[in-house]
């Protein structure tokens, strides 16, 4: 039986979170929203809990994916279809991650956006899978937020922010303030 959970979670990763053949970095046509993997081994988190302390304060869930780099089962989050302005931030620190106005529909089963919010999110490299992927973590607490692909909108930047709705929360705009930028 573990074996099949097994094989059905990694199918799943393969199918929905994958760079459709295209193993290589991503590339990014505006260096200055993230930080390249090589260099988050010198970025400092500001948020700094103890395991016992993210557990406290996490779902189980957020728990497995923020600080172990696990995965939710696709099409499972309420955060893949958000209507209306607001912000995406990290579930685990508050952190600003994305703008809904960055977010589209992939097809994957996982919130995707193609950018994120200048600052937000640094980079390093997965290689759980055994070719090297992005993984996107938050720059404030160094939580697992998913990874970045380049199969994004051609329109926009080709990237696709392949994300983990429940390491997420929305924060919908005020509508009495102007958004930000």
């Amino acid at each position: 039986m573990k074996n099949l959970a097994f094989i059905l979670l990694f199918s799943f990763l393969m199918i929905g979170c994958k760079d459709n053949g295209n193993a290589q970095e991503a590339k990014t046509k505006s260096s200055n929203d993230i930080t390249h993997p090589s260099k988050v081994k010198n970025h400092k988190f500001p948020v700094q809990k103890s395991e016992t302390e993210w557990k406290e304060e996490l779902t189980a869930q957020q728990f497995h994916i923020l600080r172990e780099a696990g995965t939710e089962r696709p099409n499972s989050s309420d955060l893949l279809h958000i209507k209306g302005k607001g912000v995406f931030v990290c579930a685990a620190c508050g952190n600003p991650v994305y703008r809904n106005k960055n977010q589209f529909v992939s097809g994957t089963g996982w919130p995707s956006f193609d950018q994120p919010i200048k600052g937000g999110v640094v980079l390093a490299t997965d290689t759980k899978l055994g070719y090297k992927r992005n993984e996107v973590l938050c720059a404030r607490c160094g939580g697992h937020l998913g990874h970045l692909f380049n199969d994004g909108p051609e329109k926009t930047t080709g990237l696709r922010y392949c994300m983990d709705g429940a390491a997420m929360k929305f924060n919908p705009a005020d509508k009495n303030k102007p958004e930000k930028e």
